[in-house]
C-alpha cells in the first residue's frame, strides 16, 4: 500500500519502552517523551479536558453524566440498511464513508485487518470512501493508531477524522493543540478490556474447536457473545457459560483492568453496544458529533434507550469476584448445571439498557480501584479521578487519604476556534 491508495499502512517506528501502556502510538513518533503529558495512565484530568472539549463538564442536574461523561443526545440506533461485513449494522463506518465522500476530511485514521491475521489490528490510513469497506468488524490486540499522526501531516492532510478506543483519544486530546490540523474528528469506541492478539487467539480456541472459522465475535447487551463461523453458523453463547476461569490471571493486562473510561468520554461521538439492547448505542457529546449524525440524515432510525432492571446485585457479585482476584485468589466456579439456568433468566431479570451500561461502568470503576490497589497502590491518587470514587463509593469503596486524587497541571489548550464549534445545547 502507498499514499496514493485508498488504503495506507505507512512504516512506523518501534514503541518505546513503557510501564502501564497500550501502545496507543505515541511513543512511536518524533517525540516520544510526550507520552509524560498525554498518557491516560500517568495524570488524567478528564474536568479539565471534558470542558474544553465539550464546552463544560459533567452535569450533577443529569445523573447519567456520572457514568457517561457529558452528552447533548442518546439514541438506540442503527442503519435502516446495514452495511455487509459491519460489526453492527455498520454506523461508524458509514460516518466516515460520509465524511469522505462530503470531502469534509481528507483522510480517517483507524484499523485494517493484518493481511495474515483477521483478527490483528493494524493502523492506516483511508482516503477515499471505497476504502472503509477494508476496515470494518472487530480487530483485538494493542493498535498504534496515533503514530499516523506524522505521516498523514506529512502527506498534508489537513482535516482528519479519528476512529479510536479510550487510551487513544485521551492521548489524541491532550496533544491536538499541537498537531497541526485544522480540523479532527473524533469517533469513539467503548472500550472495556483489551488484550494481545495472541492472547485472543488462545480464547477463540476455547470457544471452538475450529477456531480459524470463526468469523466475527461480539459481545452483546443481551448478556450473550455471538460467533459467526465462515460456513454460515452462528453461535450464540451466555456470558457466565464463558470459559473466563480458564484463562491465565494475565490475559488482561493492568492498563485495561484500570481504565477510567470505559465511555470514551473524550470522542465527540461514540458508538458502541453497551446500552442498545440489540442494536447499537449512539451518545452525542458535542455539536461536532451532532454534526457526524447529521451526515446519516435519513439513513439512520433513533429511538430512546431501553432502561430497566436493577444493576446492584450483579455489580455486587462482580465485586466479590473481583476481590478474589486481585487478593491472587482464584475466582469461585459456579456449578456447571447451574449455569445454564442463570445464563437463561439473566436476560430476562438483569439490567438492560442504560441500567446495563451504568452496571458496566460501576464493575470497570470497581476493577480499576481493586487491582490497582493491589498492584500499583501509589498510583491510585493519580490515575482514579474523583467521578471513578463517586460511582464506587455504594459499594463501600472510599479513598484514604493518601488516595486522594491529584489533579495534574492544567491541559494544553485546545486549537484556535475548536471551542466555538463544540458549544452544548
Amino acid at each position: 500500500m502507498t499514499p496514493t491508495e485508498p488504503l495506507w499502512t505507512p512504516p512506523l517506528a518501534p514503541p518505546a519502552p513503557r510501564g502501564l501502556c497500550t501502545d496507543c502510538g505515541v511513543s512511536r513518533t518524533a517525540t516520544p517523551q510526550d507520552c509524560g503529558a498525554a498518557c491516560q495512565f500517568i495524570k488524567p484530568d478528564y474536568p479539565a479536558l471534558e470542558a474544553r472539549i465539550h464546552g463544560r463538564t459533567r452535569d450533577p442536574q443529569r445523573p447519567d453524566e456520572a457514568f457517561f461523561g457529558p452528552y447533548q443526545a442518546m439514541f438506540r440506533a442503527s442503519l435502516k440498511a446495514p452495511i455487509p461485513g459491519a460489526q453492527w449494522t455498520g454506523i461508524t463506518t458509514r460516518i466516515a464513508e460520509k465524511l469522505l465522500e462530503s470531502g469534509a476530511v481528507d483522510a480517517v485514521l483507524t484499523m485494517a485487518p493484518d493481511p495474515h491475521d483477521k483478527w490483528k489490528p493494524v493502523p492506516v490510513i483511508v482516503t477515499r470512501a471505497e476504502g472503509m469497506a477494508q476496515v470494518r468488524g472487530m480487530r483485538m490486540g494493542y493498535a498504534p493508531l496515533l503514530a499516523l499522526l506524522e505521516p498523514a501531516r506529512a502527506a498534508g492532510h489537513k482535516r482528519v477524522a479519528i476512529i479510536g478506543i479510550p487510551c487513544q483519544v485521551h492521548a489524541l486530546r491532550r496533544l491536538e493543540a499541537s498537531l497541526g490540523f485544522d480540523r479532527i474528528y473524533v469517533i469513539g469506541t467503548p472500550c472495556s478490556d483489551n488484550t494481545t492478539t495472541a492472547n485472543f487467539h488462545e480464547f477463540l480456541a476455547l470457544l471452538s474447536d475450529d477456531p480459524d472459522s470463526i468469523t466475527y465475535l461480539e459481545f452483546r447487551a443481551d448478556y450473550h457473545v455471538e460467533l459467526r463461523f465462515s460456513d454460515g453458523r452462528v453461535k450464540a453463547i451466555p456470558f457466565l457459560m464463558l470459559p473466563l476461569s480458564d484463562l491465565r490471571p494475565d490475559f488482561f493486562p493492568l492498563t485495561c483492568r484500570t481504565c477510567v473510561d470505559y465511555t470514551n468520554t473524550l470522542a465527540d461521538i461514540t458508538v458502541g453496544y453497551m446500552a442498545g439492547t440489540g442494536e447499537q448505542w449512539l451518545v452525542v457529546r458535542n455539536d461536532r458529533g451532532a454534526e457526524l449524525v447529521a451526515l446519516l440524515g435519513d439513513e439512520l432510525k433513533t429511538e430512546a434507550p431501553a432502561d430497566s432492571g436493577k444493576r446492584a446485585g450483579p455489580v455486587k457479585g462482580f465485586m466479590a469476584n473481583t476481590e478474589r482476584a486481585a487478593g491472587g485468589l482464584p475466582l469461585r466456579r459456579m456449578p456447571k448445571w447451574v449455569r445454564p439456568i442463570v445464563g437463561w433468566l439473566m436476560p430476562i431479570v438483569g439490567p438492560k439498557g442504560l441500567e446495563f451500561g451504568r452496571a458496566r461502568v460501576e464493575m470497570k470503576a470497581i476493577e480499576t480501584i481493586l487491582h490497582l490497589r493491589r498492584e500499583k497502590p501509589a498510583m491510585v491518587k493519580n490515575m482514579v479521578p474523583d467521578h471513578v470514587w463517586a460511582l464506587v463509593s455504594p459499594y463501600g469503596l472510599v479513598p484514604t487519604e493518601a488516595e486522594r486524587h491529584v489533579p495534574p497541571p492544567e491541559v494544553m489548550p485546545a486549537p484556535a476556534g475548536i471551542q466555538s464549534n463544540v458549544e452544548t445545547a
